[in-house]
């Protein structure tokens, strides 16, 4: 199948709707009924402004955060149709990708 990997880049801090915003974008994903999200921790980064994010002992509420999602076109549609409609500052990157599930547990596999 062909589609989009979309990641969405947040730091820790951030909050949306009385959660951290990294949660919410996973839980507007399950809600959403997407394929699945993943959640990542970085160490260090920076962005546009230069300033450094890290997840030092003392300051972890600064640390970068990503959104991993791999969607057919339709669901890349549909969440970026919703981030819209709650007007979230967020970086991403969008790039096209081919995916699937290899063997027979996959297909077996009620969780999914």
């Amino acid at each position: 199948m062909r589609g989009y990997q979309v990641t969405l880049f947040t730091q820790q801090n951030r909050r949306y709707k009385g959660k951290m915003l990294a949660d919410w974008l996973v839980a507007l994903a399950k809600e959403m009924h997407l394929r699945g999200a993943t959640l990542v921790s970085g160490v260090e980064g920076f962005g546009h402004t230069g300033r450094i994010h890290s997840s030092h002992f003392f300051e972890l509420a600064d640390q970068p955060m990503e959104v991993s999602l791999v969607l057919s076109d339709e669901e890349c549609s549909r969440l970026f149709e919703r981030l819209q409609e709650e007007d979230l500052a967020l970086f991403y990157v969008k790039m096209p990708v081919e995916f699937g599930t290899l063997g027979k547990q996959a297909e077996a596999d009620p969780a999914r």
